[in-house]
């Protein structure tokens, strides 16, 4: 499935195109990604036999509910806005907790390890060595 993230294009041109104060900069980004972010696209993300609902806080595999921590749900939500991109524990890590600390990098591979053991038998999440993560369905 292919969601539309703003771009660093449309980004640039609102902020070269419009001499703004930065805070009317602000609103105007918060705009472009709040028009994305309602889309009814970015509610459901299907790939392979997974589905996740965004709205209702679920995923689906084959049809059966996988109950998931918010920490694996949120990893699993960005590989899957993703599909085939890789992710380096840093991005996973900032895409769940808002922030980065090089110490917790390494309990992402727990997190990994967990979806990976509540998606079995299929291996949608592959490790790119030396790289990161990323979701194939």
């Amino acid at each position: 499935m292919e969601l539309h993230h703003p771009t660093t294009t449309e980004i640039t041109k609102v902020i070269l195109l419009c001499q703004l104060s930065p805070r009317e900069l602000v609103a105007r980004v918060r705009v472009v990604l709040r028009r994305v972010a309602s889309s009814p696209d970015s509610e459901l993300i299907r790939a392979g036999n997974v589905e996740l609902d965004r709205a209702h806080y679920e995923v689906h595999l084959l049809e059966k509910n996988v109950q998931l921590t918010s920490t694996e749900f949120e990893i699993l939500a960005t590989l899957m806005s993703q599909p085939g991109r890789i992710f380096s524990r840093a991005q996973l890590l900032t895409a769940t907790h808002g922030i980065t600390f090089e110490s917790l990098e390494r309990a992402i591979d727990s997190h990994i390890r967990n979806l990976r053991r509540k998606l079995e038998p299929d291996e949608f999440i592959v490790t790119v060595h030396g790289v990161g993560y990323k979701f194939e369905g």
